[in-house]
């Protein structure tokens, strides 16, 4: 497909090219992996950084060499984390692994801070906790929050690179339950705005672009569907359909009544 526009966007000075981020949990295999990766080139590629080392493949092949012979950038994440003391101890290892790895230049750390083991829903007090400590230390916060537009400002105030407003549960495939809120933050924020979480359908990452996120984070939808590789271009066409539309600015809904589209002059009858 060819690109007629340039629609770069960048976090802290890096610049992207597209707007999809997958994560790597529940892949059959590393070789699913690779070909999901290579389908819809994301722009970054989240792992756990319990999970770096962890061997699902032929020897010396882990997920981090699997996404590094891929070329893509690697956001690593403080999955598993249920207090804030927890996710800064595993955002330190992170960066030193992801910095040892070639990618010198990223500081990078998704941060999630989830004692709820019933919900996964994210420590609010927990998560401004660890970000401010992670700030002050020259990470590039992406803090995984619930959608909620106050602690959005806060977290904004204190120096975070993005904002990952979830969309519902995650591994729900709900979609976005959240959307008014959604809706506040991206309009409020200076940031670009990352839904997480819940993204189900290409439909609902398509919805997301057009509301005015700048990318999407998607996991779940593409590992657990029959044909990962399909589901994962069918993401990336999602994601540029709804920035296009985003960008063309979509007309407001009309009035419930009738509003004809062909003109009413020049009519032969």
């Amino acid at each position: 497909m060819t690109q007629t526009y340039n629609d770069e966007w960048t976090i802290s000075s890096t610049t992207f090219f597209s707007r999809l981020i997958i994560g790597t949990g529940k892949f059959k295999n590393l070789n699913q992996l690779q070909k999901t990766i290579q389908a819809c080139q994301p722009s970054l590629v989240t792992i756990a950084i319990r999970r770096f080392q962890q061997e699902i493949g032929p020897s010396n092949t882990n997920l981090l060499t699997t996404i590094l012979s891929n070329k893509a950038l690697i956001l690593p994440n403080t999955a598993g984390s249920k207090t804030p003391n927890e996710a800064i101890r595993l955002a330190f290892l992170g960066r030193e692994i992801v910095k040892g790895s070639g990618q010198e230049e990223s500081n990078f750390v998704k941060l999630e801070v989830i004692p709820d083991s019933t919900y996964l829903m994210p420590d609010p007090l927990g998560t401004v906790k660890a970000a401010d400590y992670l700030v002050k230390k020259g990470f590039k916060v992406f803090p995984y929050i619930n959608a909620d537009p106050i602690l959005s400002r806060h977290l904004e105030e204190m120096g975070c690179a993005t904002l990952m407003p979830l969309g519902s549960s995650i591994g729900s495939n709900q979609g976005l339950r959240n959307l008014e809120n959604l809706r506040i933050i991206i309009e409020e924020s200076s940031l670009p705005i990352i839904p997480d979480a819940g993204i189900g359908r290409p439909s609902d990452a398509c919805k997301a672009l057009e509301l005015g996120a700048e990318a999407v984070l998607t996991n779940t939808a593409i590992s657990g569907s029959l044909k990962p590789e399909i589901m994962a271009q069918a993401m990336k066409l999602a994601v540029l359909s709804g920035r296009l539309a985003y960008l063309a600015s979509s007309l407001p809904l009309a009035p419930t009544k009738g509003n004809i589209s062909s003109p009413k002059y020049g009519a032969i009858f």
